[in-house]
């Protein structure tokens, strides 16, 4: 039958592809090993400082939590915000005060359900000390003594509930704190395949060739791609800014132009990568398998799940991702409410970045044009 001369066609073409052949066994493979050590390395014990712990049992806090004690309400305010811990806990004669960073509801939940055992312990351990050795003597008056003692208030011994505060709002939603780094991935995305498909194009088309037979040089053809795509890059990027703040109504506490730039600077990088990764692939579908390799494991390394407690190659990996820096600048502005000043070494990066792909792709036209 006919149908079968295509597909032994199509099994020889794929099959002479190594590239391509490796990546369709080896790619799910790949992914599913990243998946299965992001997921499996959820945050289990919160990260709490603990100030003035005067007499106070921490046993039930260490078994629960990562403690560390701290000198001053400075210094645990200071780590909260450089995301060193995760609350702080001042205990107290007159009740205990917890501050907790607020921008994650899943470790806010696990460090308030830390702190109610905590506090549980607390009172069931003041309990069995006022009532230690009084229930023998009690036991052995008589009735009518009995009925004349006054029993004292058990209840007032039950520690005070803890003022609860915290550092960065403490309303946000679950979206609202992943927000951050999907904006980003989704510029990333998009961008990356409107570059690389625009820019393959160019060269399928023989479009590319008859430039670098001109006199114009291998820079110039590299910015000029940039620039042109970079306005469409505008636009796109601004509209999924919008639609996430203004229509979706994503929680932030962050400056629009802040999060304009930081988007921007993502999109140029992904711009750049784009247009270089295509130089090595010869039609849309080889320019697809990089996608597995380069973007999947970007959003995984990038923040949208907590890795702290996953292995330490997975947070050296992620240092690579130019996602990673973008998505940690979006957070602290959209989510933590900080300024340019504040996020200028990751804007920096991003920069650094989109300078090293721009000259590798520079570099990838000397096969059509040394010079």
């Amino acid at each position: 039958m006919r149908c079968f001369v295509v597909a032994r066609r199509l099994i020889k073409q794929i099959s002479g592809d190594k590239r391509t052949l490796g990546l369709i066994l080896m790619a799910p493979v790949f992914i599913m090993f990243i998946l299965s050590v992001v997921l499996t390395s959820n945050v289990t014990k919160a990260t709490i400082e603990v100030i003035n712990r005067g007499s106070a049992d921490l046993k039930t806090l260490e078994e629960n939590a990562k403690i560390t004690v701290v000198s001053s309400e400075d210094v645990a305010l200071a780590d909260i915000k450089d995301r060193k811990c995760d609350a702080y806990l001042i205990i107290g004669d007159n009740g205990d005060k917890l501050v907790i960073e607020g921008t994650d509801p899943a470790i806010t939940g696990l460090v308030k359900g830390t702190y109610a055992k905590f506090a549980a312990k607390r009172g069931s351990k003041a309990i069995e000390d006022k009532l230690s050795g009084i229930s023998d003597l009690f036991a052995k008056l008589p009735v009518k003594v009995k009925e004349q003692l006054k029993l004292p208030d058990l209840t007032s011994i039950q520690p005070k509930e803890a003022d609860i505060t915290y550092v960065f709002g403490g309303n946000f939603k679950f979206f609202d704190t992943i927000a951050p780094g999907i904006m980003g991935f989704i510029i990333f995305f998009l961008v990356f395949l409107l570059s690389g498909v625009s820019f393959l194009r160019e060269r399928i088309s023989g479009t590319l060739e008859r430039m670098m037979a001109s006199s114009i040089r291998r820079w110039e053809i590299v910015l000029g791609y940039l620039l042109g795509f970079g306005l469409f890059v505008v636009l796109q990027t601004v509209i999924i800014q919008s639609f996430l703040l203004f229509v979706l109504n994503i929680n932030t506490v962050g400056n629009f132009w802040v999060i304009l730039l930081i988007n921007l600077m993502t999109a140029a990088g992904s711009l750049a990568l784009g247009t270089l990764l295509s130089s090595f692939a010869r039609n849309e579908f080889q320019l697809f398998q990089f996608i597995p390799v380069i973007i999947i494991p970007q959003i995984l390394f990038s923040g949208l799940f907590d890795i702290r407690e996953a292995p330490q190659w997975v947070n050296w990996l992620s240092q690579v991702f130019p996602l990673t820096y973008s998505a940690q600048a979006l957070r602290d502005v959209m989510v933590r409410g900080k300024g340019l000043g504040d996020v200028w070494v990751q804007l920096v990066v991003l920069a650094g970045f989109m300078a090293l792909f721009m000259l590798l792709n520079i570099l990838s036209l000397r096969k059509y044009r040394k010079a």
